[in-house]
């Protein structure tokens, strides 16, 4: 019967370069072929406090400075930071939100993980773009941040008050070029018409 240790284990992981895991990649990276052998093994790793769940299938490394919107995206395969996080982010709203928000064409959902809570919006799969990688995790454009919130605050979904926004680094003719993609709902044409007010475009 084939023995690990645990010490050369901890080494492979923390050698890989990932910080977030499924456990199918501790599978590839520990090389262990029998699934009962590597559930007991992330179990031992848990106790050890090498690795922390994040829910089913998924783990952190522990001790390790990962950032909340890579979290939020591991969470949540299928979704992108938006709303009230990307636009503080963007410094579009000035007040920190208390929770980390993110898009998804998934059914909407929320996760409460140390400490935090992590909420997950769904938008319309015909709206599920205007999105990039920045540093190791994925964001709206700013552009398309303001926009999810303006329309999701249109249906009564979110809130915002444009007169709180800077809108400094909001690019008109991206703007202009999404904001044609969205549905022309009375109400969002409302919303949208006060904020070219506020934009004098």
């Amino acid at each position: 019967m084939e023995t690990y240790n645990l010490a050369t284990i901890a080494k492979k992981i923390y050698n890989s370069g990932f910080l977030l895991f499924y456990t199918k990649t501790l599978k590839d990276i520990l090389d262990i072929k029998k699934q009962s052998t590597l559930f007991n093994i992330i179990k031992k790793l848990i106790n050890a406090g090498i690795l922390l769940r994040i829910g089913k299938n998924k783990y952190l490394l522990k001790g390790k400075n990962i950032k909340d919107f890579s979290i939020a995206n591991f969470i949540y395969n299928s979704s992108y930071i938006s709303f009230e996080s990307a636009l503080n982010f963007y410094g579009i709203l000035s007040q920190f939100p208390y929770e980390i928000s993110s898009a998804t064409n998934r059914k909407s959902g929320k996760k409460y993980f140390q400490n935090k809570i992590f909420t997950y919006t769904h938008i319309q799969k015909n709206l599920f773009w205007g999105y990039e990688k920045k540093d190791d995790f994925i964001i709206a454009y700013p552009e398309k941040a303001l926009l999810d919130q303006l329309y999701l605050s249109s249906k009564g979904y979110k809130k915002i008050n444009i007169d709180e926004c800077d809108f400094t680094n909001i690019k008109i003719s991206r703007l202009k070029k999404y904001l044609n993609k969205y549905p022309k709902t009375k109400q969002f044409q409302k919303i949208i018409k006060t904020l070219k007010t506020y934009l004098n475009v």
